[in-house]
């Protein structure tokens, strides 16, 4: 395992859509595993893999105890609104307010290519949403409903 750099706003590679993953084998595990050694160290709670200069639609959660991997995610359905704070690893020196949906099931592939299904709530389902929309070159500034306060 291998920690990598993190791509930073500016960057056009975080602009671009990622690719379909296609292929659940050895390169597919090692950038899992690398993303996993990358956001231990820069202690955040998900990263894509744009971020890491991979254009594919790959991106992984942490929230609490729980860990997740999601392969070709993909948003099922979503419910109620809610606005609270986001920052990002790509993006230094502030943090913003985004509305986002406050209840979402989403469908993903796991490593080995099995499909899964999960529920979330509140923060836990905005930390998914945020990670996913980096696979389409989004970036929360882009949500952005008013800047906070700059991060030192």
């Amino acid at each position: 395992m291998a920690r990598r750099n993190i791509v930073k706003m500016g960057d056009a590679l975080l602009r671009k859509k990622c690719k379909i993953v296609e292929k659940f084998d050895a390169k597919l595990h090692q950038l899992l595993d690398d993303m996993w050694d990358t956001l231990d160290y820069a202690d955040g709670l998900g990263l894509a893999a744009p971020q890491v200069g991979i254009l594919k639609r790959v991106c992984i959660v942490q929230y609490d105890d729980m860990k997740f991997e999601l392969v070709n995610p993909r948003l099922v359905s979503s419910s109620g609104k809610c606005v609270d704070q986001e920052g990002c690893l790509s993006v230094s020196g502030f943090r913003g307010l985004v509305e986002r949906p406050e209840v979402i099931d989403i469908e993903y592939f796991d490593r080995h290519g099995n499909k899964q299904t999960f529920h979330a709530e509140g923060y836990f389902a905005r930390v998914f949403l945020h990670e996913m929309d980096h696979l389409d070159g989004i970036l929360f500034a882009d949500k952005m409903i008013r800047k906070l306060v700059d991060q030192d």
